[in-house]
């Protein structure tokens, strides 16, 4: 019994994958269908048509970590993907610092 719960919590986390990258109708693509087929069919045993033990739920361990990369490499690629000529300021901003301030009355005022 207790071998049934890794494997639920991996069913879980990679259909929670899903429904972030395809959205609330998830449930009605090919990809969930897929992967349900994949867990009843091994359902009793992950050793049916496996010639490693384990190596089923290894496979699915390994699905989940490629869709949870995937999506954060994707938000990572939105954030800092360039989007041509910036200023200096918002360059400054987009890694955290800010520029010095010029010191007013002696010739740099704007």
């Amino acid at each position: 019994m207790s071998a049934m719960a890794p494997a639920l919590r991996v069913c879980r986390g990679i259909l929670k994958e899903l429904r972030a990258s395809i959205g609330p109708t998830y449930n009605k693509s090919l990809a969930y269908n897929y992967v349900m087929d994949q867990f009843r069919q091994n359902k009793i045993t992950g050793e049916r048509y496996c010639r490693a033990q384990q190596e089923a739920h290894h496979d699915s361990n390994t699905y989940l970590c490629l869709l949870g990369s995937t999506r954060t490499h994707l938000a990572l690629h939105k954030l800092y993907h360039a989007k041509g000529e910036c200023s200096q300021e918002s360059a400054a901003a987009m890694v955290g610092l800010r520029l010095p301030e010029q010191p007013g009355g002696k010739g740099w005022e704007k």
